[in-house]
């Protein structure tokens, strides 16, 4: 479990392919000080097992399943990537309850930026469209944001507003129109719509 709030902005060091599968290792001192082996640590908003680590870097083990769903598969060397450790029992919940099980992915289609702030537009599979709403959470590239501006129909998107400390030290402030966003809505919803379902 994570809370979207982004640790550390971490370097792709290599990438190695294995078959259905690719072997990614990233830099992250922050994010690796206390990591041990099997330890989660949410990459974009991805949630990966540590299988090495050193010092300032750590290797997870990236599945085919995750590569479909997911932007990881167009990480490149030097890449930048969005980097949070698991919760622990005294972390503060500065976001909100975030799984790390990236549902799909959106395609940023404008930047608006303004004096105090940027307005990015991201486009919403219609399948994960039921569940966002105005001023409710969705992690976007691992980052918990509110939802400012919501659009339906046949092309739905959203807008979510970036402060100065979004742009600067997460993934967020360097991406542009066009790139691939690993998007994740709020549990909550989901689990609502189940339960309601089966009440049916």
């Amino acid at each position: 479990m994570f809370t979207g709030i982004v640790e550390e902005l971490g370097e792709v060091v290599s990438l190695e392919p294995q078959g259905e599968a690719i072997r990614l290792a990233l830099r992250g001192p922050r994010v690796v000080a206390d990591v041990r082996h099997g330890d989660s640590i949410a990459v974009n908003g991805c949630c990966l097992t540590v299988v090495e680590s050193t010092k300032d870097s750590f290797v997870a083990d990236v599945m085919q399943e995750s590569l479909d769903r997911t932007s990881l598969g167009s990480l490149q060397p030097g890449s930048s990537v969005n980097l949070e450790r698991a919760v622990t029992a005294s972390t503060r919940m500065g976001g909100h309850l975030v799984q790390g099980h990236v549902d799909g992915t959106g395609t940023i289609v404008s930047r608006k930026p303004s004096e105090h702030w940027e307005v990015v537009t991201i486009s919403l599979p219609s399948e994960l469209a039921r569940y966002v709403a105005m001023k409710g959470s969705i992690t976007v590239d691992g980052v918990s944001l509110t939802v400012s501006g919501l659009r339906d129909g046949v092309d739905p998107s959203f807008d979510v507003s970036l402060i100065p400390t979004t742009l600067e030290m997460t993934t967020l402030g360097r991406r542009q129109v066009g790139d691939v966003v690993n998007l994740e809505v709020d549990v909550v919803a989901k689990y609502v719509e189940r339960l309601l379902g089966g009440m049916a």
